[in-house]
């Protein structure tokens, strides 16, 4: 504890301003149980960048911090970036004090000589991306923390290519922050350099994602029923006009939900993935009778989709039954279009289902499987330019049209999920409908995940032995069915444990583990890079032979979930 104390006093210096000291000194003073918490580590980059909760300390969100990061990154630029003029953009959410931390990001960069775009006042993430590329910018920054509780804010680092930053640029970057101390930010900003943007930006990026995600001339939109809800994020700014702009005439708004505010007042976690976040878009739906409801994060990223089941009852979709609609209409659409021709791929992830990889296969285009993390699947397009890229996707609630936008997109993704639904309309099916004739042609998949908080540096320790138990002592059987292998992403191999064969993982090294069973079933397990969390992804699948039989198929699948978990011990 004399060295969290030591740390925590470096923040009485004159370095830090006067409310800062004064914040620092009253934990001290009453030997506040977050004082360990606050100091007994630096926030770090993870998958999503760097995510926490807000206040002063090394392990916060706060000025210090944001502007240690931004000072590693400006020198980094101006130590590896060959231009006269460095540029750019900066995108900020609804959360508290995420646009006071925007200006604190680019009154370091300005500091620095570099040239910065903030936009006038809250925008999607998905634009952000956008306009990096559109902007010629060598890199952007999010003000976000995506779905997390109200405490929480973040900051996402963008490269040239539009994509979050990957290696070798993530390690670099960081190793620039780290070496930093807080008394070598440049705070003082050169104003000139400071470039307000708003609506012509807007207008191109919604443009771009009308046509991407606007796929037949002769559909009837202004038949669909569609229910939306920006759940208190910065979504109300881009989804409805990009809806009007395609030609969805009859849009329903949550209106107790639309006006943008980081306590997130309605819900519990304004989180798209869970249905008590989309009760009130479903309740408006029933009480209209709408087709289509589409929810989005606090950022405008991740999209949940709820539509029609055979019974007629709003059935809110995982993320994987989301992307495979999604990747088979499109496949469908590119062999209509007489684009396929064996230099096609989709983007995946190592938790996503596999039931993408089977699609694709019957249309001839590869699925490519990275790492968790949309930055992944930016970094495939950068890396296959020879490649036609046709959309990509993973498990949490995220899809990516095209690759004009390098990250995933609930813009464009609201676009072609309401295309799909006014499609299958007007020719007598549904949205379920076409997930069903997926699962009739291939498996029903069914995906589950759990989150298991382990808060402070007791907790960080005890998900790091949760890993390591799983890594060194394998589970050999997994609800009756014989474990075959277990893939270690942090020693990049796959180990046959029945044969003992062992083979190496061509991906960069992460801390995933992934079982697979002689009849299918995964188990995936990671850290999550952003919070005090373990997450745990299960897959199962069974035939389907008819779609009258699809409830009993899903409720044996799901009884199969919940019996893993109950013998792993996670409930």
């Amino acid at each position: 504890m004399s060295e969290i104390l030591d740390k925590a006093k470096q923040w009485l210096s004159a370095t830090f301003d006067a409310a800062t000291q004064q914040e620092i000194e009253q934990l001290i003073t009453t030997n506040a149980p977050d004082l360990e918490d606050r100091f007994y580590k630096n926030m770090e980059f993870g998958t999503g960048g760097m995510r926490g909760v807000m206040g002063a300390g090394t392990n916060r969100i706060n000025k210090y911090t944001l502007g240690r990061a931004t000072q590693g990154l400006s020198n980094y630029l101006i130590e590896n970036v060959d231009k006269n003029q460095l540029k750019v953009v900066i995108a900020y959410d609804c959360r508290h004090n995420s646009k006071k931390f925007a200006k604190i990001v680019a009154d370091v960069l300005s500091a620095n000589n570099i040239k910065v775009y903030l936009f006038e006042d809250l925008r999607a993430t998905p634009e952000l991306s956008f306009a990096v590329r559109h902007l010629d910018c060598d890199a952007g920054i999010v003000l976000t923390a995506s779905h997390n509780p109200p405490e929480y804010n973040g900051y996402k680092v963008y490269w040239a290519d539009g994509g979050q930053i990957v290696p070798p640029h993530d390690g670099k970057i960081i190793a620039n922050v780290n070496a930093l101390d807080f008394s070598e930010i440049k705070f003082t900003a050169n104003e000139t350099l400071i470039e307000t943007i708003g609506k012509e930006v807007d207008d191109i990026f919604i443009d771009a994602a009308v046509k991407n995600g606007s796929l037949f001339p002769n559909i009837d939109r202004k038949n669909l029923k569609v229910v939306f809800t920006s759940l208190h994020g910065t979504s109300i700014v881009s989804v409805p006009d990009a809806l009007a702009k395609a030609g969805y005439t009859d849009v329903h708004i949550v209106e107790e939900q639309r006006v943008p505010n980081g306590d997130f007042p309605t819900v519990k976690s304004p989180n798209p993935e869970e249905p008590e976040a989309l009760k009130m878009a479903t309740d408006l739906a029933n009480k209209i009778g709408a087709d289509i409801v589409i929810g989005t994060d606090p950022d405008c990223d991740r999209l949940g989709v709820a539509v029609r089941d055979t019974d007629g009852k709003m059935k809110l979709m995982n993320g994987n039954q989301t992307m495979v609609v999604m990747t088979e209409f499109l496949l469908k659409k590119w062999r209509e279009e007489g684009k396929i021709n064996g230099k096609q791929f989709v983007g995946s992830t190592i938790v996503t289902t596999e039931l993408v990889g089977e699609i694709t296969k019957t249309y001839g285009v590869e699925t490519k499987v990275g790492l968790t993390g949309f930055k992944w699947i930016a970094k495939m397009v950068k890396d296959f330019p020879e490649l036609d890229f046709i959309g990509g996707g993973e498990e949490s609630f995220g899809y990516m049209v095209g690759e004009f936008v390098r990250d995933k997109d609930a813009v464009t993704a609201t676009l072609l999920a309401c295309e799909i639904a006014a499609h299958a309309k007007q020719n007598g099916s549904s949205f379920y409908e076409e997930l069903l004739a997926i699962y009739l042609r291939n498996n029903f998949y069914k995906e589950h995940l759990i989150a298991i908080t382990k808060k402070g540096m007791d907790g960080a320790a005890e998900i790091q032995q949760m890993l390591s138990d799983m890594r060194n002592s394998p589970l050999s059987e997994i609800d009756g069915e014989q474990v075959v292998s277990l893939s270690d992403y942090q020693a990049s191999t796959v180990k046959n444990l029945i044969t003992g064969k062992v083979t190496k993982i061509d991906l960069p090294k992460s801390n995933v583990l992934i079982y697979q069973t002689a009849n299918g079933t995964r188990i995936a397990a990671r850290p999550s890079g952003t919070e005090p969390k373990i997450k745990f992804y299960f897959s199962v699948n069974t035939s389907l032979d008819a779609k009258k039989n699809a409830i009993k198929v899903e409720a044996d699948l799901d009884a199969k979930i919940q019996r893993i978990i109950k013998e792993m011990k996670l409930n």
